[in-house]
């Protein structure tokens, strides 16, 4: 299933995300108050990676969102965080829902949708050729789904469906791809559809394994592992996805102070260099040499299907973190070498270090 994503494609069904609908003419503003990003970037139809943080900066939970106009918004969040972003979201919201012209209205419409990630090089072949004669919505201001831009989408009426599908051209796996939410009822024959059509062009069903090892490849935080309420943007590496710029947002002030003055752990990628078992999360990490010490610990670790060695992330002591670092990973009791290496592990037409 790896190998079907770097090398052809893959589709996942990611229908346990939740989705939420976020509405109104003072949407863009409420929004802009508990995002990290700057959703006011965002044109029509386009999409954005954005966190929720709480007030000491921690992550809430990652996500994606979606404009669909000047007031309305979809969000694609993490299946595990449906219930706690709910209720994050509307505590925070409540003030703009005084009045209903003027306000905010939000709704959790998480099983209202099913979703399919269509991942890899031949992705676009596969969906233009599952897609046929279906129409695709002017708005999108493309004629077919592979001229669609990154972060872009677009409703499609899928024929055979009777229903408006949104395709957007965003992944989870470090290939090129596309994200499909759909009403429950379409699915099946949406998945069908891609099966057919893809089976001669290398496209396997997948599962959320594979997805680990892809994302894990090139370095795409997972919440729970890499990202949680007692970790900040700035410490995973992400802090390209905080506009510090735009005005204030919860948890603004922290990642100020830690954006100023520094953090005291940084989140590194590493690869075994010797023969060991695969890296697990939990595991800890060494430094080297007569005074070493642990370091830190693996966040996330697997044996690269693409590279053939074991790799992982984790966060480790800021002293400890420069790139080249030669580092032990304890496994099983035993600690086996490894180093620290530039992100993503993974890079295209790379075989091996």
């Amino acid at each position: 299933e790896h190998k079907a994503v770097r090398e052809a494609a893959g589709v996942f069904d990611i229908s346990h995300m939740g989705e939420f609908s976020v509405c109104g003419r003072s949407a863009e503003e409420a929004l802009n108050g508990i995002l990290t990003n700057d959703i006011g970037r965002l044109a029509d139809w386009e999409g954005q990676y954005t966190q929720f943080c709480n007030e000491k900066g921690g992550v809430v939970d990652d996500l994606y969102i979606y404009r669909l106009g000047p007031t309305s918004f979809i969000l694609v969040v993490n299946a595990s965080r449906i219930s706690a972003d709910a209720d994050w979201i509307v505590r925070r919201l409540g003030g703009f829902q005084d009045a209903a012209e003027e306000g905010v209205e939000f709704r959790d419409e998480s099983d209202d949708w099913s979703a399919l990630a269509l991942q890899g090089p031949a992705s676009a072949a596969c969906l233009e050729a599952a897609i046929g004669d279906s129409e695709l919505d002017p708005v999108a201001g493309v004629a077919v789904v592979s001229e669609l831009g990154k972060n872009r989408f677009a409703p499609v009426k899928w024929q055979g469906t009777r229903a408006t599908v949104l395709v957007s051209r965003t992944g989870y796996t470090g290939e090129d791809g596309f994200e499909i939410l759909c009403e429950p009822a379409a699915v099946e024959a949406i998945w069908d559809a891609l099966m057919q059509a893809g089976g001669s062009l290398g496209l396997k069903p997948c599962g959320l394994g594979a997805r680990d090892t892809l994302r894990t490849e090139v370095c795409y935080p997972l919440y729970g592992h890499e990202l949680d309420e007692d970790t900040t943007p700035i410490e995973a590496g992400i802090g390209w996805s905080v506009a510090l710029d735009k005005g204030d947002f919860v948890g603004r002030e922290a990642l100020v102070e830690q954006k100023e003055q520094g953090v005291n752990r940084r989140l590194i990628a590493f690869k075994m260099t010797g023969r060991s078992a695969p890296p697990r999360p939990g595991y800890p990490i060494w430094s080297v040499g007569d005074d070493a010490k642990r370091i830190g610990e693996v966040t996330s670790g697997t044996q690269s299907p693409s590279l053939g060695t074991g790799i992982g992330l984790g966060y480790v002591l800021r002293e400890h973190s420069r790139r080249d670092t030669p580092i032990e990973i304890e496994i099983r009791g035993r600690r086996s070498p490894a180093t620290i290496c530039a992100k993503p592990i993974y890079r295209k037409n790379q075989t091996d270090t």
